[in-house]
């Protein structure tokens, strides 16, 4: 039997431990299936021939079955209850990459980066409200939600190490290799989802919740689909730039592991900021380092610039979202944290979609990099600008 003191641990450890079993969720959906694909997208544009907006069109896709994930996502998290809604997403994110290992016609590639988004939206939303709500009942726990955003950069940083040195194996013809590690990967992770499993009150009631007004918060949902677009160019061309520029595996492996190790870091970086700060402050803050650390790479292309920038962008790119769902927590009642978050995540959905297509044709027509990393830079900086002016309002009932 367990001793009074035993118990009292293992109590105060058990949110941390089930918000970690969460990230896994977050690790797959969108640190393995979505932006490891940025690891993959200068072989398979070698080996198969193709232009940066065709290789933009992969995560353009993804990004719209993230869209379509996240808008089901309340109706699944109804009808079959978060967690289980997380893990459906979960193992519909493991049959994509496994698909991505056997396909090469463009068309079913795109259908299968669809099946990872819908997966990865699933999954975001059902696991990002679950650890909204255990991290409720710690208000002073300043990082126990940000533990979760940082999952994809768990997921970065063992993609990081894995798929660059499948590819400096096999050559640019060995990208199926690479997708097949990633799937490993998955697999593996998906084993620590029951660690999240939640309580009863935790899981919520399967009863449908009225919708609240979501228009009041309509400046920060229009500054988190400018994130959503600029964001997403830089991680899905960065390696393909640094490529370009004439790097070599471990230059993109060094770059893409920081930026996986600076996410895991970032809740403890951004935890404070995020309890503390009001408003669209502790977006708009982070939303312009991150426009800072995307300007570097289109200002130099030498090693420590690339370094600084990926460390930069790693620490900070999920603190934003973060801070999307701590706006979320502190303007509306639990029971309309569903609707929040999935309307956030449309959002950034859209965004998304708009933007590799976007960086990829910009690239394209003006013959190189510069033009797609300025943009992103752009965006960033307009999402900071616009998500300042987004302000607290009265929780509604």
């Amino acid at each position: 039997m367990k001793s009074p003191v035993n118990a009292s641990s293992s109590d105060r450890y058990r949110p941390m431990i089930q918000v970690m079993g969460l990230a896994s969720a977050a690790a797959i959906g969108l640190g393995i299936s979505r932006f490891a694909y940025a690891l993959i997208l200068p072989a398979m544009q070698a080996d198969l021939g193709w232009s940066f907006s065709t290789a933009g069109w992969l995560n353009t896709t993804n990004a719209l079955g993230y869209l379509a994930g996240a808008l089901l996502a309340g109706r699944a998290n109804r009808s079959f209850g978060p967690f289980d809604a997380m893990r459906i997403g979960v193992w519909a994110c493991i049959a994509s990459l496994g698909l991505c290992i056997l396909l090469r016609d463009p068309l079913l590639l795109n259908l299968a980066r669809i099946l990872a988004g819908i997966g990865a939206g699933l999954a975001f939303v059902a696991g990002g409200v679950l650890a909204a709500r255990i991290a409720a009942r710690d208000e002073a726990n300043a990082i126990l939600l940000g533990l979760f955003y940082a999952g994809p950069g768990f997921g970065i940083a063992v993609s990081g190490l894995t798929v660059p040195m499948a590819l400096a194996a096999g050559g640019n013809d060995a990208w199926p290799i690479a997708w097949g590690v990633l799937a490993l990967a998955a697999i593996l992770l998906a084993f620590t989802l029951r660690l999240g499993r939640p309580d009863e009150d935790e899981q919520g009631s399967a009863v449908p919740r009225p919708r609240p007004r979501l228009g009041v918060m309509a400046t920060m949902l229009f500054a988190y689909a400018l994130y959503g677009a600029g964001y997403i160019g830089y991680m899905t061309f960065v390696i393909a730039w640094v490529r370009e520029g004439g790097a070599g595996i471990a230059l993109q492996s060094a770059t893409w592991v920081l930026i996986g190790i600076g996410a895991m870091t970032s809740p403890w970086i951004w935890g404070r900021a995020m309890q503390k700060t009001r408003n669209g402050t502790a977006f708009s803050m982070a939303t312009l380092v991150l426009a800072f650390a995307s300007s570097l790479v289109a200002l130099s292309q030498t090693s420590i610039v690339l370094l600084v920038s990926a460390a930069l962008f790693g620490a900070t790119f999920l603190a934003v979202v973060t801070s999307t769902t701590a706006f979320v927590r502190r303007n509306l009642p639990i029971e309309h944290w569903t609707a929040g978050i999935g309307a956030m995540t449309v959002a950034f959905g859209i965004g998304q979609i708009l933007g590799p297509v976007g960086v990829g044709v910009l690239t394209d027509l003006t013959g190189g990099v510069s033009a797609g990393q300025w943009s992103s830079t752009l965006l960033l900086c307009l999402a900071s600008l616009i998500g300042f002016m987004q302000r607290d309002f009265a929780r509604q009932g």
